[in-house]
């Protein structure tokens, strides 16, 4: 008798939940049926507005109350928002595969769940995907926060007509994983080399006489752990789902920060939101203080330069191309002055494409 006034309250506030439940089924619904209407208007205007969809994404974080922590409210509009967009197309995404790998994950935290992957076996062969219409977009690594820039992609960006048209950040949280139940018993431990390496400390503290087997991605690793009772893997919790193996040990990356950051590419210009992020490229003249000459105009105007990366031009010995991110849209009157100064002065100049800056 003691319990009932505790089972009438929790009644009465499950009862308040399906109520809620039902008003959020509707509002789905309605919701829906509003986008429909937007893509039949649109008519064959393009189905994913990264501009829009980025809006819709910080409306909602920023209208969060709590208790759910934005992150969380982020993933559920993300996949609203994937749901309504396969109403009147349901995108293919190329992206570095195989399945199981975080490039899969960067693709559903974007684009939720309501697409079509298509996991390929090189960063080249994602990006031809979208460049032969394989595929509409192609999402790609291009730096990780403690192993740095992916020369590949930044080499395949000078030379192709695609545009980047949104960028992902993603958390990276490595995890040992195996057949059995505890760490203690493994001989050998697959990965790829820059799980392994974001692992290091941890690896040496806790398995300092295990193996250590580079293998060409986290998906594989997971695969041969799962034929090997007596080794494991090193890769993302979706990599055990995907071959049946238990989590041994969770968030074991050495950095806690550990972001590394995809590009979305496609045949898409974005317009501006107020909050975004261009890409370019250029060559500097080889001589003393060319490259501080091609970055003045962003400091004579205002703009604020969040990256520069360089690579060898593979045009003769020494020289170089820069690889520079900066705040702002190409459109912006700033940075198009910015970008105007730039074009009497570099050699080479090529914008690879202006996008919404990543909601966190």
């Amino acid at each position: 008798m003691d319990d009932e006034p505790n089972d009438q309250g929790i009644a009465g506030r499950r009862a308040a939940i399906d109520r809620i439940d039902d008003e959020l089924v509707r509002l789905l619904g309605e919701r829906a049926r509003l986008a429909q209407e937007i893509g039949r208007l649109k008519g064959d205007g393009p189905v994913y507005r990264p501009e829009r969809e980025a809006e819709v994404l910080r409306r909602a974080v920023a209208a969060n109350p709590g208790p759910l922590p934005g992150e969380a409210v982020g993933r559920v509009f993300a996949e609203i928002v994937s749901a309504c967009r396969a109403l009147e197309q349901r995108l293919r995404i190329a992206y570095l595969g195989p399945a199981g790998t975080f490039s899969e994950m960067a693709v559903a935290k974007h684009f939720g769940h309501a697409v079509d992957g298509t996991p390929l076996a090189s960063i080249d062969e994602v990006f031809r995907a979208a460049e032969t219409g394989a595929a509409q977009f192609a999402l790609v690594p291009v730096e990780n926060s403690t192993e740095g820039a992916v020369g590949r992609t930044l080499d395949l960006l000078l030379q192709t007509p695609l545009a980047i048209c949104a960028e992902v950040v993603l958390r990276v949280h490595q995890n040992l994983m195996g057949k059995g139940d505890a760490a203690a018993g493994l001989r050998r431990v697959y990965s790829h080399a820059q799980s392994l390496a974001q692992c290091h400390q941890w690896l040496a503290a806790h398995l300092p006489h295990t193996e250590r087997v580079q293998v060409a991605s986290n998906a594989e690793a997971a695969r041969l752990a799962a034929l090997e009772p007596d080794a494991g893997a090193v890769g993302p919790a979706i990599a055990a789902q995907r071959y049946g193996l238990r989590l041994l040990a969770e968030n074991i990356e050495d950095a806690p920060d550990n972001l590394t950051r995809f590009l979305v590419l496609g045949n898409l210009r974005t317009a501006p939101t107020g909050r975004d992020l261009t890409s370019l490229v250029m060559s500097a003249p080889n001589r003393p203080g060319a490259v501080h000459a091609l970055i003045a105009p962003f400091a004579q105007h205002g703009v604020s330069m969040s990256r520069i990366e360089s690579r060898p031009a593979r045009l003769g010995r020494w020289e170089y191309m820069f690889y520079i991110d900066v705040e702002g849209h190409q459109r912006d009157r700033k940075l198009a002055d910015a970008l105007a100064a730039l074009k009497d002065l570099a050699p080479f100049l090529k914008v690879l494409g202006s996008y919404p800056a990543a909601v966190q």
